[in-house]
């Protein structure tokens, strides 16, 4: 479980990080009166040659649930872990 967790949470980051950020960067540049629709169509899922709107918020929900789901069985795997005494020598 942590090896699948560690190779795919970054790639599951990048559209999360991405989507994080178009949005605070649009409503922050909106709020100085400048209008950068570019970054609405990168925050949707609009990639240009790649238009993933459809689905996007449907992929960002998956992922969101697959870095939870496996960062809670890690942590829960590991409090699990720690309770059981050292095996004996």
């Amino acid at each position: 479980m942590r090896r699948v967790h560690r190779s795919l949470v970054p790639l599951a980051a990048l559209p999360l990080l991405l989507t994080a950020l178009s949005g605070s960067l649009y409503g922050a540049l909106s709020a100085q009166g400048i209008e950068a629709f570019w970054l609405m169509k990168l925050h949707t899922g609009n990639f240009g040659l790649l238009n993933l709107q459809p689905w996007y918020s449907s992929v960002l929900a998956l992922l969101t649930l697959f870095v939870i789901g496996s960062g809670m069985g890690l942590l829960l795997g590991r409090r699990r872990g720690m309770k059981q005494p050292p095996p004996a020598a």
